[in-house]
């Protein structure tokens, strides 16, 4: 342990300051941002949580009600200014992302604009819910990447540190010995950062950012549903359907939250 000790503060600094180097080169202040949003995930896990379900399928049936009872024309003040609406407002889980509500509110004010087609409906919007994915992931891409090329760096500090030990030759072999062990502490430390901190970082992002990403495609699945001519209930539990196991709210669950709904929803 005394050589790797030894070795690894000069082999951590060349490979980290290489690897942050490259990572701030190959990326832009948005990829950088991404970046850090996709660290924070790794320690807070996915954004939206069991009750956040919950309250999604409670807004979207009470907007589907308000139309089929109402008619379109009476969804258009709640999706012009969500911000002053009473029924966005009664749900603070769903209205703290800006990209949730924006999805609600764009796709049915085009379901007012006498759009009929449920399956162009889907498309729409798998199509930017695909987009918003890939534009998520982009941070946990970059830290993957740069997973992918610390083990190189880790050789580069393993070729210096041989580079240096070649230079003294002459030395006993008790102290070339040394010296090329510490080199090859570089290649040793390249691939143990890449796989054992790294790269589990970059794929604990990526699962928890594909995981919220349900959460829109409940959205869609509602609307279609809806747009489709399924009543209010069955379209919601026709989301509540798609809900990942674990964060799924029972119908039972549901039966009592909508019992509880203020009647001007």
């Amino acid at each position: 342990m005394g050589v790797l000790i030894h070795a690894a503060p000069h082999e951590m600094l060349t490979i980290g300051g290489a690897a942050v180097g490259a990572f701030l080169i190959s990326n832009s202040k948005t990829g950088l941002k991404h970046a850090g949003h996709a660290v924070k995930l790794v320690f807070k896990g996915e954004h939206f949580k069991k009750d956040d379900y919950k309250e999604l399928l409670l807004l979207l049936f009470a907007l589907t009600k308000l139309m089929k009872t109402k008619g379109m024309v009476a969804i258009e003040q709640h999706i012009e200014k969500p911000e002053d609406s009473e029924i966005f407002r009664q749900y603070s889980h769903v209205t703290h992302d800006s990209f949730a509500v924006r999805l609600i509110c764009d796709y049915l004010r085009v379901m007012t604009m006498d759009l009929t087609d449920a399956n162009a409906l889907e498309d729409a919007m798998e199509k930017e819910i695909d987009k918003h994915l890939h534009e998520e992931l982009h941070g946990a891409h970059a830290i993957q990447t740069m997973a992918d090329g610390i083990p190189a760096l880790g050789i580069v500090a393993a070729v210096l540190g041989v580079i240096k030990t070649m230079a003294s030759i002459s030395e006993p072999p008790e102290v070339l010995g040394e010296m090329i062990g510490g080199a090859l502490v570089g290649t040793f430390l390249g691939v143990f950062l890449a796989y054992g901190f790294v790269g589990p970082f970059a794929s604990r992002s990526t699962e928890a950012i594909t995981g919220d990403i349900q959460f829109y495609r409940i959205i869609k699945e509602v609307l279609v549903a809806h747009l489709k001519g399924c009543a209010p209930q069955i379209s919601m539990e026709i989301g509540r359907g798609n809900i990942p196991s674990h964060l799924q709210p029972s119908f039972q669950d549901m039966e009592a939250a909508m019992e509880n709904l203020p009647t001007a929803a």
